[in-house]
């Protein structure tokens, strides 16, 4: 998921990784690491249920963060809005959950206008975790649901391992500091070329029916993706005046500072698959 740590810049004031914390972050990220793997490869009720949890603590780590005066009022009702649109997909189809989540999100607003003034927090919440959750729903449903499911993984870790590593090892002029003062224009395109790398061997190693060209625009997109989530989320803390959206993993920090990427590239690839499938590929 997205390291919110890309790239080092070339101040060393602000030190972008600490190694003190090395042996309880790689603990973490491997348990994650190996509960994910499980879930996707198995794609059946443990898929959806590892999507429903971590639905539930997204959400609560939203409502802490953009609402703390009414922090369980906001959880709570993202949380029911991305749970409807889930049930949905799964009862029925995505395209009727995505539909159903909106619903749901309008409701919740409705509900919830006259008890608090922050209801547009709400709804984009609703929408920032219930969309990409959703589209895990669908990218794993199908006979080539597996591959799409490794590729969309491979090509969001490979883009935060890339850019981290190029940009540590590059430096050079900063991204956009105001944002994210450690991220340089080096890791950003050390993160492009191995996400873009990563899509054309897990095209390939998957089996999957898109050609080259499809793998290529696919893994480049969906690191693309990966990185404005990045970003993204760093605004959004800024915007909260956090520094973490929690403290939930050992040495990363909350959820939502280790999927921030993958939110925003579950929909990149989600949209390329329906796209290749409605024809547009052919």
């Amino acid at each position: 998921m997205a390291a919110s740590a890309w790239m080092t810049s070339s101040q060393p004031a602000r030190p972008r990784f600490d190694w003190r914390n090395l042996g309880i972050r790689a603990a973490s990220a491997a348990i994650l690491g190996t509960l994910a793997c499980v879930a996707i490869y198995d794609g059946g009720w443990p898929f959806s249920l590892l999507i429903f949890i971590g639905v539930a603590l997204l959400s609560t780590e939203w409502g802490v963060m953009s609402t703390p005066a009414t922090p369980i009022r906001t959880s709570v009702a993202v949380t029911l809005a991305v749970l409807v649109g889930l049930l949905v997909s799964l009862l029925y189809a995505p395209r009727y959950g995505v539909a159903a989540l909106v619903g749901a999100m309008l409701v919740a607003t409705l509900v919830l206008r006259s008890v608090t003034r922050h209801i547009w927090d709400v709804a984009f919440g609703a929408l920032y975790i219930g969309l990409p959750a959703v589209g895990l729903i669908w990218l794993r449903q199908g006979a080539e649901g597996f591959g799409w499911t490794v590729l969309l993984f491979a090509v969001t870790w490979a883009a935060d391992i890339g850019a981290f590593l190029v940009g540590s090892t590059l430096k050079g002029p900063k991204l956009r500091p105001a944002l994210s003062p450690n991220k340089t224009w080096s890791g950003f395109c050390g993160g492009l070329l191995a996400a873009t790398a990563a899509g054309v061997l897990a095209d390939a190693g998957m089996g999957l029916s898109i050609p080259l060209g499809w793998a290529v625009a696919v893994g480049f997109l969906g690191g693309l993706a990966t990185m404005i989530g990045d970003l993204w989320e760093s605004w959004l803390k800024r915007r909260f005046g956090v520094k973490d959206s929690g403290d939930l993993i050992p040495g990363h920090g909350g959820l939502l500072d280790r999927v921030d990427g993958l939110l925003f590239a579950v929909v990149a690839v989600a949209i390329a698959r329906w796209l290749w499938q409605a024809g547009a590929g052919a």
